[in-house]
């Protein structure tokens, strides 16, 4: 049972990361109606970003701070630079953008700071302790205390202030919130800017796990993606429990599958997609599209 219970735990920790790049593509999705498929590549992005001003001797969490900042800054410029001039154009339009983005960061990572592995320092301790024959690693309690961290100030944002108010109503229905004086061009461009910055936290909290290098997103970008559509890519709570359920799955699938085992499982993204689209389009906490005619 312990086991089975560290598998578990195990699994809830890497659906933890999945959940911050998932709720990075909801937010997006829901401010704008694309999915972004760079989104992985700009997490990425953000982490060598980290990486270069803790090469620079700054403290890790000061390194964090600044590197949300320009993340941040750089979502906004990127809606208002590459989003923005298609907005409005057909989905197939819309989809070949993001991924022209995905090639141009990727490239351009490797451009910058080469396509060689980089080690990238670890902000948590590595000991562990027991509780009930289960191994709880500090590494662990990390991560969940950083994603709990990210929604709670989420949960603030658009529950108690102005501005979050304000990206509700434009996500919601931005023609009425035009007509009530909001600026709905700016709050777009918070919307990125918002997503860049909680992508740039997977990307952190990835890059520890994985060595630093331009493709390390590439496979945590499927899970994501399986976990927004489990969730519902209308829903920020539904991504954040897609990710810990895709996570479990995986892992679980992995352990005790004897099929899949550890070179299958990203195997099992692609089944939790292809279920979910079958079976519940909208996802587990998604709201179906009502049209009338």
């Amino acid at each position: 049972m312990s086991g089975f219970l560290q598998q578990v735990l195990q699994g809830l920790s890497t659906g933890a990361i999945y959940a911050s790049l998932a709720l990075a593509l909801v937010l997006i999705y829901q401010f704008t109606g694309i999915v972004n498929f760079a989104q992985g590549e700009l997490a990425m992005f953000s982490a060598y970003i980290a990486w270069q001003f803790t090469a620079a001797g700054l403290p890790f969490w000061l390194a964090l701070v600044l590197t949300l900042v320009v993340s941040f800054a750089g979502g906004m410029l990127i809606e208002r630079v590459i989003i923005r001039p298609v907005e409005g154009a057909p989905e197939l339009t819309l989809v070949i953008v993001t991924v022209g983005l995905f090639i141009f960061v990727n490239a351009a990572a490797g451009w910058i700071w080469s396509f060689l592995i980089k080690d990238f320092p670890n902000p948590f301790p590595s000991g562990a302790f027991e509780v009930g024959g289960v191994s709880v690693g500090f590494q662990t309690l990390g991560v969940f205390a950083v994603v709990g961290i990210v929604m709670g100030l989420l949960y603030l944002l658009f529950q108690h202030t102005k501005i979050g108010l304000g990206m509700r109503a434009v996500a919601t229905n931005p023609v009425s919130a035009r007509l009530v004086g909001i600026r709905v061009g700016l709050t777009l461009a918070l919307g990125w800017g918002l997503a860049a910055t909680v992508g740039a936290v997977s990307g952190v909290l990835v890059a520890p796990l994985l060595f630093l290098e331009p493709n390390m997103m590439g496979g945590v970008l499927i899970y994501a993606f399986a976990a927004a559509t489990l969730g519902g890519f209308d829903s920020p709570a539904g991504a954040v429990a897609g990710g810990l359920i895709v996570g479990v799955a995986e892992t679980l699938a992995g352990a005790y599958v004897g099929v899949i085992g550890s070179d299958l499982k990203v195997g099992v993204p692609l089944v939790i997609i292809l279920g979910v689209l079958l079976l519940r389009p909208q996802g587990l906490f998604g709201r179906a599209v009502v049209e009338r005619a």
